[in-house]
């Protein structure tokens, strides 16, 4: 099993932390590429690596159904260029890139 963490800030920048934590397991012969996480008892979901940067300084998760997507990056504010290919490589992956948030810090 692999803790997760997650944290945030309710209601914006300022607002107070929230964290929650789960834990995961790798799904077998997926070459680490796939993970069921849980953050509520007994219920797994998918969270899948579906593309990264080489040197892992970005990467696009998601889940088969392409309800859910996740783009991470190490840096806080990724350049407008770097959002935009992040963006298209998700749209090719067959999600709705019109519903991103991206992160205010």
């Amino acid at each position: 099993m692999i803790k997760v963490i997650n944290t945030c800030r309710q209601g914006g920048i300022n607002g107070s932390v929230k964290s929650v934590e789960g834990r995961a397991k790798i799904v077998p012969s997926s070459g680490n590429a796939k993970l069921k996480v849980s953050f509520f008892g007994p219920f797994f979901g998918n969270y899948w690596v579906l593309d990264r940067a080489p040197d892992y300084t970005w990467s696009i998760v998601g889940e088969p159904s392409g309800r859910y997507l996740w783009i991470l990056t190490r840096t806080a504010n990724p350049s407008q260029r770097t959002r935009e290919m992040l963006a298209r490589k998700a749209k090719s992956l067959g999600y709705d890139v019109s519903l991103i948030r991206w992160t205010q810090h």
